[in-house]
């Protein structure tokens, strides 16, 4: 089955106001579109069940990374090759660059946006862990006005996030306040390149007289959301890292996770797999505290 142009209305309103009023005039009637890399599979495939799509590529806006200082704004209209890219974001958050990098391919790095990356609300979608690991936050904004979030409660379930029917998302706020900080990031997929991943893990941490003073863990494709893994961090925080709360560690990430079976992975090698990157991962920061 093939979708219809004459099927679908297309605008390209050319401003942030009009499109914003166009959202609030017709709320969930319109879909926007950035980079296009989610809508046009459907599209293609004749599965595209929105029939009215508002632009929003050429607002400028949208596509800025703007640095205050004391905090990094990626505008949602932000390009993955643009992020991996940025001098501030490989300096201050490389766990990002690093999940930009794995983004599909070239292609599609210079299409694909952080903001139709959350929107579209992937379970295997490759930035949401390393934005847990930097405490981000999310604004969006309306013709009401603008709001912020954590980002850990944009998701509200399997592809529904926090979103009104007439916002977008502004923008991905990540505070200056990680560099020196341990940090891991690993994606599991079935080849090296161009994969969606079984599962990925990102995090940053610190150590300070051997005990893990702080940490903050973030996994994507284990369960119907991407998620923060918020009971391990608290069994782990203040913890010495020994084989003992290691294991304890594998046993808290399995029991606060549903994971999900599907046509990449089972939900019971995503378990162990999830285990053995946290264990790599605790480990990894250990030594990297020896020094």
């Amino acid at each position: 089955m093939r979708s219809y142009p004459d099927d679908y209305q297309l605008i390209t309103p050319g401003s942030l106001d009009t499109v914003l009023r166009l959202l609030h005039d017709e709320p969930g009637q319109w879909t926007p579109i950035a980079g296009g890399t989610e809508i046009m599979v459907l599209y293609g495939a004749g599965k595209l069940a929105a029939r009215k799509i508002v632009s929003i590529s050429p607002l400028a806006e949208l596509r800025e990374i703007k640095d205050d200082g004391d905090v990094i704004s990626i505008g949602a209209g932000c390009s993955f090759t643009q992020i991996r890219r940025h001098a501030g974001i490989q300096k201050h958050f490389p766990l990002l660059a690093q999940c930009a990098s794995w983004i599909g391919g070239i292609a599609n790095q210079n299409r694909a946006t952080i903001g139709g990356n959350l929107a579209n609300a992937s379970p295997a979608a490759d930035s949401p862990p390393a934005l847990f690991a930097y405490g981000a936050e999310i604004e969006m904004i309306s013709a009401r006005g603008s709001r912020r979030l954590p980002y850990e409660n944009f998701h509200l379930g399997y592809k529904k996030t926090a979103l009104a029917p007439d916002e977008l998302i502004y923008a991905v706020r990540l505070p200056k306040c990680f560099d020196g900080t341990l940090r891991y990031v690993r994606k599991v997929g079935a080849r090296n390149a161009q994969a969606i991943s079984k599962i990925c893990i990102a995090a940053t941490g610190s150590m300070r007289l051997g005990r893990l003073e702080e940490i903050r863990i973030g996994l994507g494709s284990m369960a119907p959301v991407p998620m923060r893994q918020k009971k391990t961090e608290e069994l782990l925080r203040g913890a010495v890292l020994n084989d003992a709360t290691i294991a304890e560690a594998r046993r808290t990430l399995a029991g606060e996770t549903t994971p999900i079976d599907d046509i990449r992975s089972t939900a019971s090698y995503r378990t162990l797999v999830a285990g053995n990157l946290l264990e790599e991962m605790l480990r990894a920061f250990f030594q990297a505290f020896l020094g």
